[in-house]
This record gives structure tokens, sequence and C-alpha cells, in this order.
């Protein structure tokens, strides 16, 4: 869900216990919920659904906009022309409307702002459930999430090994198959590419040829 669809996402660390004995060292494995849930398919419905409901805002928005600027121009047009009644009872109008507008912008992103949650959270909690699996399935004593969420630290500022990153097994228990992902992020890095690259050959400017006199006419 990169997209553009600019979303907050709630970070989720795993602690996932297993039995060890006082010998054994624990397992520490390693994920990025915010990589998994971005290539999971129901990331592109969530951003769908968003968008949508985003756009409907934006519509509204601007009706209401419109509204408010026609009104105003008729008080700017006609202001003189009215009763002091009526002209104060149009000042009453456009400042409702303001009032209206500041009100519906404020409550339109904390809507939008709720169903995102509630369109995600679902997600995350499957998320954890495959991490959980996967944790209890190969022994780890804990498996921790790299991004910490938007705003914060990581909790994994550093990785030595790639070995410990378990986001393929979670991938793989959410059927889903990474190898199709990697072969999907490749296409759409090709594509970008492909974009960057000038669409025409400059053209090669002609070799200067000697200049050639008119044939002088005979008598």
């Amino acid at each position: 869900m990169k997209s553009k669809f600019i979303v907050a996402l709630v970070a989720i660390v795993a602690l996932i216990g297993v039995e060890t004995n006082a010998q054994q060292a624990p397992k520490i494995g390693w994920t990025n919920v915010d990589y998994i849930l971005s290539v999971l398919p129901e990331s592109k419905k969530i951003e769908n659904e968003l968008q949508i409901q985003q756009q409907q805002i934006q519509k509204a928005m601007q009706d209401k906009q419109k509204e408010f600027e026609d009104k105003y121009k008729a008080y700017e047009q006609n202001a003189t022309k009215w009763s002091e009644i009526i002209r104060a009872d149009k000042e009453k109008e456009l400042n409702r409307l303001q009032t209206d507008f500041q009100d519906f912008q404020r409550t339109s992103q904390e809507s939008l702002q709720k169903k995102q949650q509630q369109l995600i959270q679902p997600v995350l909690i499957k998320i954890n459930t495959a991490i959980e699996a996967v944790g209890k399935e190969n022994s780890y004593t804990y498996i921790l999430n790299m991004d910490g969420g938007a705003q914060t630290t990581p909790i994994i500022l550093f990785a030595g090994s790639d070995d410990l990153n378990v986001s393929n097994l979670v991938l793989k228990k959410l059927g889903v198959d990474p190898a199709e992902i990697e072969k999907q992020q490749k296409a759409a890095a090709e594509a970008a590419v492909q974009q960057l690259k000038p669409t025409t050959t400059p053209q090669q400017p002609a070799a200067n040829k000697p200049a050639t006199s008119a044939p002088v006419k005979k008598n």
C-alpha cells in the first residue's frame, strides 16, 4: 500500500514463548508487519475502499465550498440593495455555511481514520495469528517486528543477517507466495525504469555539406 496510499499502521510486537532449558539459547526471529500488510490481497481492497470514501468526501466538500462561494458572490452583488434585516440574515447564513464546512472537514477526516482502523484491524489480527503459528512451528523464543509503526523508532535497529527474517514463512502461512511477490515487485521496478527512459532517440545533426554554387548559365 505504497500508492501514495497514503495510511497509519498498528505496530505489532509478537512475543512467542516456547519451553527452553537453561542450556538452550533463545531463538529470535524478526519480521516486518508493515511489509506483510502491504503485499496481502486485502491491502489493495482496503486501499480501494478508502479511496472511494475519500473521493465521496472530496465531492461533498467541493459542493459545500461551491455553495458558500455562490452565496457569497450573491451577497457581494446585492448587499447594498438589500434591507438591513435581509443583509443580516444572509450574513448569518454565510457564517453558518462556513462553520458547517469546517465541521464537515474535521469530522470527515476522523471518519476516514476510523474506517481505516476498522478495515486494517482484522488483517493485523490475522497477521499476528500467522506469526504465532510460525513461531510455535519453528520453535522461536521471540519474533520481533522490524517496524515500530508510524512516527516511532523501529523495534530492531540492526539486523546483521537476513536468515532470521521470518516474513516469507508468515506470508506462506497466510497463503501468499513470496516468490510471486518478488516477481511482481521486480516487474514493477522494471516498468518504473522504462518510464524514466526517453521515448525518442535524439537525432544526430546532419553532417555539414560543402556549399555548391549555382551553375553559371552560358550565353
